[in-house]
């Protein structure tokens, strides 16, 4: 609605993932640096784990868009409680194999069979596992095995596994310790700092052709960041309402008591807390 009326060629605060407005803030410009260097070693485990809203999937988007020549095959599945016959069968479909068997075996087989078959054609395979804060430990343990099938030394399938903070403590368990000591490296997706939220808002309005219009007060930003902890899927909804609120009244500029007009209705509709909520868990980047 507000684009139309602010001649902006596509909405620029969208909650849904889109790796074509993403903001190379430090967090996730090291967090990819980590997944190009996890790819390049081409074997075992990565781990992402963020709060809700920190951008996980626009970051696994983001690298994936890159891949290209079909020099990797890679499939994304969303589990949640899902057990290990089960998801083995899930992966097995994803990668376009016939699923219906009940004998694991013959899915082990012919998963075998197509990573081998990739691999002698130059390619590789990736999974990509999102929510999987959620997978039993049996499910990550069948995972783990997936990832001794090679093919004259070399792993014919690598893993990423995406997921909330709990993650992390699920794959140090003592029942999973083989599995933790196949990851090659973890990152921690942190929300924006205060500082960049005045680049983050204005790097993705400049993306759909904003021409200053409606113009911005310089202090709408902090209140932005209050209110949305700097997450950056909280500061798109702020955003996005921000401009639906200028558009029904027909305002050019947007300043302090637009954004707290807009920060109160949130608030008292329950999408956001209040603006006192201090800011999330800033964990750091780590490699194993």
């Amino acid at each position: 609605m507000y684009e139309s009326f602010y001649k902006l060629k596509e909405e620029p605060f969208r909650l849904t993932p889109d790796s074509r407005l993403c903001f190379s803030h430090p967090s996730y410009k090291n967090a990819k640096a980590y997944m190009h260097y996890a790819l390049y070693r081409g074997e075992g485990f990565v781990v992402v784990t963020g709060n809700p809203g920190t951008g996980k999937s626009t970051l696994i988007s983001d690298l994936t868009s890159e891949f290209d020549g079909g020099k990797v095959l890679f499939t994304s599945l969303n589990c949640t409680q899902v057990a290990g016959d089960d998801l083995i069968r899930l992966i097995a479909l994803n990668f376009g194999l016939d699923g219906e068997t009940e004998y694991k075996s013959l899915l082990l087989h012919n998963l075998k069979t197509l990573f081998t078959r990739l691999h002698n054609e130059g390619r590789r395979c990736l999974l990509i596992i999102d929510e999987a804060q959620d997978l039993p430990a049996e499910a990550l343990e069948e995972l783990r095995l997936l990832t001794n099938l090679q093919q004259n030394n070399q792993p014919l399938l690598q893993i990423f596994l995406v997921g909330q903070s709990e993650l992390r403590d699920t794959i140090k368990s003592p029942e999973l310790e083989q599995l933790h000591q196949r990851i090659v490296a973890t990152c921690h997706l942190q929300s924006l700092k205060e500082a960049d939220i005045e680049n983050y808002i204005v790097y993705r309005l400049e993306q759909v052709d904003w021409k200053n219009n409606p113009s911005l007060s310089k202090d709408i930003f902090s209140p932005i960041f209050k209110a949305s902890r700097g997450i950056p899927r909280l500061i798109n909804l702020v955003c996005s309402r921000l401009f639906l609120h200028g558009m029904v009244e027909d305002k050019q500029h947007l300043d302090l008591d637009d954004i707290n007009q807009v920060i109160d209705s949130l608030v008292q509709e329950e999408l956001i807390t209040g603006i006192d909520t201090p800011p999330a868990d800033q964990t750091v980047l780590r490699s194993i």
